[in-house]
């Protein structure tokens, strides 16, 4: 087992049971979930989830973007404009429509979107009594699941029933966290929600990873925050880190991707290397996805 070595980040005691229970993604099934969640607002989720799904489906795989988040920014950042759309994520995971009916195509072939607007908002209100709630998105997600290679879900800023539903569905989770401080506090709050979902509604729910986003390389704090969180969590962290960059900021508002904004960006470098990172584990099954956990 490994000794944990705590630098300057303050970690609670709810943080380090947390983490002593939660492993590292192992081989997964041929479709690959991963939920992109972070109950912190502006840590980059959003940005983590199109780009990451663009670039992946950009090389060939078929991958499906489900935005579970009300604002749905997923969606408008794949292009696919509010209103072009009679129904969405609301209409499978409250009335039961099948998905294959709610899903769109981006302007990316192999890149298909289940997408969001503020209808979804209501679910969490509509579902408080139903049964079995929390596997509403998880049953709708498995009868179209084979037909793509990876499912990336960009989960709201909370913890609540929408986020809940996209852990349960997901078979991996990747953690995007902001290089400053404030941001790090989040982290210990949903790995204790996260061990809870694997006891109760999810035992095979594994770390895809922690990433670094918005990182400013002319900082001591950004590199303060990426040493504090390398000490702690070691091999959970990517390599890839997120750098702050205008053209990744300047992409949502154009609709599109980083990879169809500026290819040669550093934004879209980065989230090249992270999908690299992503897809070298998944084949590989080696080092960080072995199976190690923190303990």
């Amino acid at each position: 087992m490994r000794q944990i070595y705590v630098s300057r980040v303050p970690i609670s005691f709810v943080a380090c049971r947390a983490a002593s229970v939660l492993g590292l993604a192992p081989n997964m099934p041929m479709t690959k979930s991963i939920a992109v969640a972070n109950q912190k607002g502006g840590v980059g989720k959003t940005t983590t989830a199109v780009n990451l799904a663009a670039i992946i489906a950009n090389w060939g795989n078929r991958v499906l973007l489900v935005d579970a988040d009300p604002q749905g920014n997923a969606t408008s950042g794949t292009g696919i404009q509010r209103g072009s759309f009679r129904r969405n994520l609301y209409h499978s995971i409250v009335l039961d429509e099948p998905l294959s009916a709610i899903t769109v195509h981006s302007a990316i072939p192999t890149l298909d979107v289940v997408p969001s607007n503020k209808d979804l908002a209501g679910a969490e209100i509509e579902l408080v009594d139903v049964e079995q709630r929390e596997f509403r998105l998880k049953r709708a997600l498995s009868t179209v699941e084979a037909d793509y290679d990876y499912v990336i879900i960009d989960c709201p800023p909370s913890l609540g029933l929408l986020t809940l539903n996209a852990l349960t569905a997901a078979r991996s989770l990747l953690v995007p966290i902001q290089c400053e401080y404030y941001a790090l506090e989040g982290v210990t709050e949903l790995f204790d929600t996260l061990a809870r979902i694997r006891r109760l509604h999810n035992p095979g729910l594994m770390i895809e990873g922690l990433l670094l986003t918005m990182y400013d390389e002319r900082t001591n704090l950004s590199a303060a925050v990426a040493a504090d969180l390398r000490d702690f969590y070691g091999l959970q962290v990517f390599q890839t880190v997120i750098p702050r960059n205008v053209r990744l900021a300047e992409a949502p508002s154009y609709g599109k991707p980083i990879i169809s904004y500026d290819a040669h960006s550093k934004g879209a470098e980065a989230y090249s290397q992270l999908a690299r990172e992503i897809i070298h584990e998944q084949k590989s099954a080696g080092s960080r996805a072995g199976g190690s956990s923190i303990v």
